[in-house]
Formats: structure tokens, C-alpha cells, sequence
């Protein structure tokens, strides 16, 4: 039994280690595109004799908020930024439109965390349904932080008068985002109407219509 116990616990300390982005094995692995027919998890490396400086430098504009939601997410992933390969962390920029929302979505390989850098903003996560779903939420102001856990969904909204803009950090270089709307009512091909009527407990009608919209993704 002890032994078992044992196991138990080696298996448990293994799946944590292995639920974010692996250690570096040398001091940086710049991404280059894959080598056709190969795929690995992850990027492969630039030989280090040719990395330069540009390889680990980017420039940000402010986004487009003349959009649906009033809201525009800057990506600066691994894709967007090769020399954050390997390196276990990414980042994005948030611009807000007065009202503007970055809707509930998750990031199913990072925690994120987030900094207002001008606005106020109202923020939140809602907590697994082992936990009840609880709802945490908070207003932001000016240099407040807020941490959202791997995993769980979370939004943003401008609840301030003029324009707000935020930084996030994450805890991955590709830590993926599901935006919870377009995964169910974009998804390709689309969700059988049966399972999102019954799922949603609503009239077909209702699903008709919301497959009709064009949800939006902010995060182009």
C-alpha cells in the first residue's frame, strides 16, 4: 500500500512539472519554421552562430478598437517573437475602447497576469466547477494588478469613461486562447444544434440565432 501511495505521488509531482513550458537547455533557442513533414511541440532553433538582436526585439502599436467588442489584443507570442522560444513566457497588449470588452476566454497553457496601464477596468475569472464556479472580480485603476489562473475563464471590461489600455504576462510562449463564444458558436465544422439546445437549455430558435453571428475575434 505504501508502495502504491508511492507511485501515486511520484505520477502526481510529474504531471505538475510537465504542465508548462519545458527549461531551456542552453541559452536561447531563437524559433525557426519547421522542417516540412516534421512536427515538434514546440519550435525548432536557429543555429546560434546566426542570432541577432532582432531576434528577440519587437515594437507594439496600440490596436484597433473600431471593432464589435471595442477591444483589440497585440499578441507577442513565440510566432510573433521568435527568441521567446523556449523561454516559458509571452505577453500581450490590451487596448480598450470606452465600453470595450475582451470577452470570457481561457488560456488552456498559461496563467496570466495584468497590469492597467491607463483606465479603469473591471476584471474577473470564474473557478472551476469543482469549486463551485465562484466568481472573482475586481476594478482596476492605474498601476493595479490582477492574476488570472491557468486554465480558467476570465474577461475584461472598460467600465471608465475614455479609452483604457493593459499589459499581460504569461506563463507560456504559446499559451493559446479560447475565446468561450466563437469556440462554440464558430467552431468548424459547427456544434450540432442538438447538443448546444440541450447543453444551453434554450429553443432551437435561439441557437439558430446565435450561430448566425459573426463573433468577432479581438485577437487577430
Amino acid at each position: 500500500m505504501k508502495v502504491a501511495y508511492l507511485i501515486v505521488a511520484i505520477l502526481a509531482l510529474t504531471s505538475v512539472v510537465s504542465a508548462y513550458d519545458p527549461s531551456p537547455l542552453q541559452d536561447f533557442c531563437v524559433a525557426v519554421k519547421e522542417t516540412d513533414g516534421v512536427f515538434v511541440n514546440g519550435k525548432f532553433c536557429k543555429d546560434p552562430k546566426f542570432v541577432k538582436a532582432e531576434d528577440f526585439f519587437k515594437h507594439v502599436e496600440p490596436g484597433k478598437t473600431d471593432n464589435p467588442l471595442g477591444s483589440q489584443v497585440t499578441p507577442v507570442f513565440v510566432d510573433q517573437l521568435p527568441g521567446l522560444n523556449t523561454l516559458g513566457i509571452s505577453l500581450a497588449r490590451i487596448d480598450f475602447a470606452p465600453k470595450g470588452l475582451n470577452p470570457p476566454h481561457t488560456h488552456p497553457r498559461g496563467t496570466e497576469i495584468l497590469i492597467v496601464l491607463e483606465g479603469t477596468l473591471y476584471v474577473g475569472f470564474v473557478s472551476s466547477n469543482q469549486d463551485g464556479n465562484r466568481l472573482f472580480t475586481k476594478v482596476l485603476n492605474k498601476g493595479d494588478v490582477f492574476v488570472f489562473p491557468i486554465g480558467l475563464i476570465h474577461f475584461q471590461l472598460n467600465v471608465g469613461y475614455g479609452n483604457a489600455v493593459a499589459i499581460v504576462g504569461l506563463s507560456s510562449q504559446n499559451p493559446g486562447t479560447i475565446t468561450i463564444a466563437n469556440a462554440l458558436f464558430k467552431a468548424n465544422p459547427p456544434i450540432s444544434t442538438e447538443v448546444l439546445t440541450k447543453a444551453f437549455q434554450v429553443d432551437k430558435n435561439t441557437i439558430d440565432y446565435l450561430l448566425k453571428q459573426s463573433w468577432y475575434d479581438n485577437n487577430n
